[in-house]
């Protein structure tokens, strides 16, 4: 299911815990397979729980209980705009509307091309930048007015076509 090298990252991520701990790496080793294999599946997970001596319902717990684990398929960009109530107060539903609009989706859907999944996430910590996304888990973007939501959007598109 996952590479000889993923192995070896996990091994790598157990040792930084006493033996006795090693569950301590349930987070680090879903990231590995998540970047191995794009998502963490219910086989992947069974797979953690068994390297790391856990129940299986532990690691699911951990799956999904954080935004950043992708349990299916996801597009290339994942975009996660922020609807908690104070972004909600500062347009965050309305930008994530305008970016189903733009998209032609819902949130929770991909794009037919299988380039953008939009979904929408709990507080980022960014309250007095709302509108705020993520972009792959990696980048935030703040004050994303409708404007500076198409201006991402061409941007990636652009970045894919040349």
């Amino acid at each position: 299911m996952i590479s000889e090298q993923a192995r070896m990252r996990f091994d790598r991520e157990v040792a930084k815990y006493p033996a006795n701990a090693k569950q301590s790496a349930v987070m680090a080793c879903l990231t590995i397979v998540q970047e191995e294999l794009g998502f963490i599946s219910a086989e992947s997970e069974r797979m953690v729980a068994e390297y790391l001596d856990m129940a299986p319902i532990a690691v699911h717990e951990v799956t999904t209980f954080y935004n950043m684990y992708n349990q299916h398929p996801v597009g290339k960009y994942k975009l996660n705009i922020c609807t908690n109530l104070p972004c909600q107060l500062r347009d965050g539903v309305k930008a994530l509307r305008h970016l189903e609009h733009k998209l032609g989706i819902s949130m929770g859907e991909t794009t037919a091309d299988g380039m953008f999944t939009l979904q929408q996430s709990e507080c980022m910590g960014a309250c007095a930048d709302s509108p705020v996304m993520l972009v792959n888990d990696l980048t935030m973007c703040s004050f994303m007015s409708n404007e500076k939501l198409d201006q991402l959007i061409a941007g990636l598109q652009s970045v894919e076509t040349k």
